[in-house]
């Protein structure tokens, strides 16, 4: 009798393994495109301005191994004095879909660049794309302003 029950038992656990796989593969999202990721941007600005400032540049988003290179065009208001030009690298937050990264940023900040300096920008679009960055900033330029910057694909 106990040479009957190696086969009941065998495929008992047989059962069970088709089961949990089951279970794991149902669990899994059917497409990755769904899930938020983010990215990794490197921007560089060219900003000059006297009350109303003005810049202009390009990028590179690198966003699940691929790079999407972009340009960047925007307008401040506000206390805006100088020209400089910056270099940034960052990462950008809450993207479902690459095309949700191009749209048009708003923020609210501030720099000081004399000869070279360190500044920082928060940014966020209307699909919820946030994007940070660091960098540094070489020429003459002081800055508290609003911003909004477009960001288009090249």
């Amino acid at each position: 009798m106990p040479q009957n029950r190696r086969p009941e038992r065998m495929r008992r656990a047989i059962a069970i393994g088709l089961a949990a796989l089951a279970f794991v593969l149902l669990a899994m999202p059917a497409t990755p495109s769904y899930a938020q990721a983010s990215g990794h941007v490197r921007v560089s600005i060219v900003k000059v301005g006297l009350l109303i400032g003005g810049g202009a540049g390009s990028g590179v988003l690198t966003y699940r191994g691929r790079n999407y290179p972009f340009r960047v065009s925007g307008l401040s208001l506000g206390i805006t004095a100088g020209a400089s030009i910056g270099r940034f690298d960052g990462r950008a937050s809450g993207i479902s879909d690459v095309g949700d990264f191009v749209g048009t940023y708003s923020s609210v900040g501030g720099g000081f660049a004399l000869v070279g300096g360190v500044n920082g920008v928060h940014l966020r679009n209307e699909k919820g794309v946030t994007i940070v960055l660091q960098g540094r900033k070489a020429g003459l330029e002081l800055a508290s302003n609003i911003s909004a910057i477009t960001i288009g694909w090249k």
